[in-house]
């Protein structure tokens, strides 16, 4: 019976355990008195070695039939291991818990351990890293689903049972003496086999996860308690500024706006702690500001706004700053000069003529002061762009010098309605505030809008034809481009259109001259295409002698419009203009040019096909709708008169106000003074 090696039945599993095994190796259950013993032939030739201690020398591990076979340290089977203290499971000496319960071993030297183990430690022992992973399994943090309670591994997403998936807050850190739940490999199914060297890389990888884990929750802890300091320091002002951000991103002005009228700085850097905060880092860098946003996102019309904001270095004061109460009484002047008329083309007008410009008083002031005066009135950067960049204004010497009919660009609000508040601004001094002006376009748009449409669906056709672009649009589409223009009159804060400007010029009942520049640029300097504002804007639908034939002048310089305004004089007989002027002394001539720099005639908008001809022809137009000149040098002119505000005397109360306050920081001296001093000679 050499090559016979006994093993008895588990009663529960029926599974085959060594005759060594106290313990089913499958069920852990424990061998019974009185088993029942199974012989198993193993053949010499299979591999075999016949041994006479056969059914004593081999043992097998207590956790796996695949584990290794080695020979004991000593006789009995069970030298160099501990009892548990609870289910007396004997484990191994190097195990700090039970294989079986999980329980914390006692103490490190026990009663059965012998001196071999308590002295420089047991041998080394290829099952040493089951016991490893009986450590590994007391530090694995593991998350308990909360939909059926089950621990699930740390890396695992979603349940392993029951595919929940991980709530955010499932680590938490388990307490030393906790019994874990892992599963261990019994509970998987014992026929899965690992040899030593494969199971040792595996908890050692296992117990790397394991590690990574808590770090990486001590980081996210870390990371929460600094957003939330944060958090804390924020000012509302902050946090409109970080909300101006994310409305660059995704195109929504009004957040930027809300930042702007709380009185933030549109050149304020987004820190590294805001950035944090915002969490979204393929956009949003630290020192970026709202221009680069905008630029990095192409929000073409926000830049613009946010460019010409940071232009304005200086302390705007304008003259409808200056003296609010005086500036309701001027918006009230306007709401009631405003009528309807009656009849078929029943569209908005005004019925007060009035031409803003700035005062002759501003020459009398010190060199110094009147810088300071102009930096605080004007719009430095559009007038650069209009007189040096784009060579727009003030390009011929004849009318800037001779004529004394320089144009200057007055700084307005950066808004959508930059349009509306320069068409006041050049006929009144104020701004478009209480949208009067932006309620009388709609309405006139709406009420006319047949009127306009037909002008407008001709001119678009023609002008794509011209450009060489042979295609028609169906009607539906037509009317789909239309209703877009009516919702813009609508909305306060929208951008508007050429259309608009010719329905303006309506309720004007005069011409506008639209100076600007002619091409698209990106901000490298590429032209992008044609702009299609600059231009003369006549009111076509009304007769010519319900109109006036003095125009204002704007100006437009991507994507914004500003007013373009002249300065008082004592009159123009010293002009030497070609053409005969029967005026008064009390009336300010400005000469606004009629042709570009490069003497080309500028082009008459939203013409009828009856009214479109040849250059002759448009420049007999213009003499109908205009009262026109030529000056000495050749150069047809519009001629753009004012009063001296006669009529007016709450815009001439605004403009004294606003000048005293230059006058006060260098006092010119008075006729009095004058007068006192010539006698104190005399004496």
């Amino acid at each position: 019976m050499t090559d016979l090696c006994v093993k008895w039945s588990c009663e529960y599993c029926t599974y085959e355990n060594w005759p060594s095994a106290i313990k089913c190796t499958m069920c852990r259950a424990q061998r019974p008195s009185g088993t029942i013993i199974t012989e198993e032939l193993f053949p010499s030739g299979a591999g075999h070695r016949s041994d006479p201690v056969c059914n004593d020398s081999l043992l097998i591990c207590p956790d796996s039939s695949a584990r290794p076979r080695v020979r004991p340290a000593e006789s009995s089977e069970h030298s160099g291991k501990w009892s548990c203290q609870v289910c007396t499971y004997l484990n191994w000496p190097r195990a700090i818990r039970c294989t079986q319960c999980h329980s914390v071993r006692q103490r490190l030297c026990s009663s059965t351990e012998t001196p071999q183990t308590s002295g420089t430690g047991p041998p080394a022992d290829p099952c040493e890293e089951y016991n490893d992973r009986n450590r590994l399994n007391t530090r694995a943090q593991c998350w308990t689903c909360s939909a059926c309670t089950y621990e699930n591994w740390p890396k695992s997403s979603r349940c392993v049972v029951c595919d929940h998936p991980r709530p955010n807050d499932a680590f938490q850190p388990r307490e030393p003496d906790e019994p874990s739940s892992v599963i261990n490999e019994r509970d998987r199914g014992g026929a899965r086999r690992h040899s030593p060297s494969s199971s040792k890389r595996e908890a050692e990888l296992q117990i790397e996860l394991a590690a990574g884990a808590q770090s990486g929750k001590e980081e996210i802890e870390m990371d929460f308690k600094k957003l939330k300091q944060i958090k804390n320091r924020m000012r509302k002002t902050d946090w409109l500024f970080l909300n101006a951000c994310a409305g660059v991103v995704e195109g929504d002005l009004s957040a930027v706006e809300a930042y702007k009228s709380s009185g933030g700085d549109i050149a304020r850097q987004l820190t590294s702690d805001e950035v944090r905060l915002l969490n979204r880092s393929s956009a949003f860098d630290s020192g970026f500001t709202l221009v680069h946003l905008a630029i990095r996102f192409q929000r073409q019309d926000m830049l613009a706004i946010l460019l010409t904001e940071v232009s304005q270095q200086a302390v705007k004061c304008i003259p409808a700053m200056v003296c609010p109460e005086l500036t309701e009484q001027i918006r009230r002047e306007i709401s009631a000069s405003l009528h309807q008329r009656k009849g078929d083309f029943n569209c908005y007008f005004l019925t007060d003529l009035v031409t803003f410009t700035l005062p002759a008083d501003i020459e009398d002031l010190p060199p110094a002061v009147q810088e300071k005066l102009f930096d605080e009135v004007l719009d430095r950067d559009v007038q650069k762009e209009l007189e040096e960049e784009s060579a727009v204004i003030n390009w011929s010497l004849e009318l800037g010098t001779r004529l004394d009919s320089r144009l200057y660009a007055l700084w307005n609000r950066t808004a959508g309605d930059c349009l509306l508040d320069s068409v006041l601004q050049a006929t009144w001094g104020i701004y478009d505030k209480d949208s009067v002006l932006r309620k009388a376009l709609h309405d006139s748009l709406h009420d006319c809008s047949h009127w306009f449409y037909s002008r407008w669906k001709e001119w678009e056709s023609w002008y794509s034809q011209s450009f060489g672009l042979h295609f028609s649009l169906r009607e539906e589409q037509w009317q789909e481009d239309w209703a877009f223009i009516l919702s813009l009159a609508s909305q306060p804060g929208a951008s508007l259109e050429q259309t608009h400007i010719f329905v303006l010029a309506h309720i004007l009942r005069r011409p506008i001259i639209v100076y600007g520049v002619k091409y698209y640029k990106s901000f490298r300097g590429e032209t992008l295409g044609y702009t299609r504002f600059q231009g003369v804007y006549l009111p076509l639908l009304w007769e010519q002698s319900f109109c006036w034939k003095s125009p204002i002048a704007l100006g437009y310089t991507r994507g914004h419009f500003s007013a373009l305004v002249g300065m008082e004089s004592d009159g123009y007989d010293n002009r030497g203009a070609g053409a005969n002027l029967n005026t008064d002394d009390d009336v300010t001539v400005t000469f606004l040019p009629l042709v570009d720099s490069e003497r080309k005639l500028l082009q008459i908008h939203f013409l009828s096909a009856q009214e479109m001809g040849s250059e002759e022809q448009q420049e007999r137009l213009l003499r109908d709708w205009l009262d026109c000149c030529v000056t000495d040098g050749g150069m047809l002119a519009a001629l753009q008169k004012s009063s001296r505000r006669r009529h007016h005397p709450l815009i001439t109360q605004m403009l004294e106000k606003w000048l005293d306050g230059y006058r006060q920081m260098h006092p010119c001296p008075t006729l009095s003074d004058g007068e006192d001093e010539e006698d104190d000679e005399d004496e």
